[in-house]
């Protein structure tokens, strides 16, 4: 059976360790996934964590598209396995974390599990999304919730600034 590539968007985040070499550490285990290759990723953001009840660090964000013939739920167990070798536990939710891989879109695929689903559930109430995705795709329509420009004038409260110009990565 042959499997039609999709535009997959992968959002990063870490707070603890060495966010820089954690994204870089990422971008590298994302490009060598089987069937997959890194196209852009975005700059890098700070932003306050959200739905933290107790004081922790700053987050370090970026948003990478994908181009993969992985299915979303093999792209996600993929997603899973780089934050555990990135040493990410799940004790808590909203807890600091070294790595943090969200699958974001996988093309036009709108779906729901117990385990995935598409569009990302809180995609479109978060700065440190929307900005980084609007940095290497400004014209996507994401499915089921529309534009990014009406999306990311609902979030403009939100505490979020940028770092760094993209790499040549």
């Amino acid at each position: 059976m042959i499997v039609r590539s999709a535009r997959a968007h992968v959002a990063f985040g870490a707070n603890l360790g060495d966010p820089f070499a954690a994204f870089t550490r990422a971008l590298e285990a994302l490009d060598a996934l089987p069937d997959t290759r890194l196209v852009a990723h975005s700059s890098l953001y700070r932003s306050a964590p959200l739905g933290v009840t107790e004081p922790q660090p700053d987050y370090i964000n970026a948003v990478a598209a994908l181009d993969t013939r992985l299915a979303p739920q093999t792209l996600l167990d993929a997603l899973l396995w780089i934050e555990s070798i990135g040493g990410r536990t799940r004790a808590t939710a909203f807890a600091p974390r070294p790595i943090d891989l969200d699958l974001l879109l996988h093309g036009d695929t709108v779906l729901c599990t117990p385990t995935l689903t598409l569009p990302h559930p809180r995609l479109a109430q978060r700065a440190f999304v929307l900005l980084p995705l609007a940095e290497i795709a400004p014209n996507l329509v994401i499915p089921g919730i529309g534009a990014l420009a009406p999306l990311l004038e609902a979030v403009r409260d939100q505490r979020i600034v940028r770092l760094a110009e993209r790499s040549a990565f």
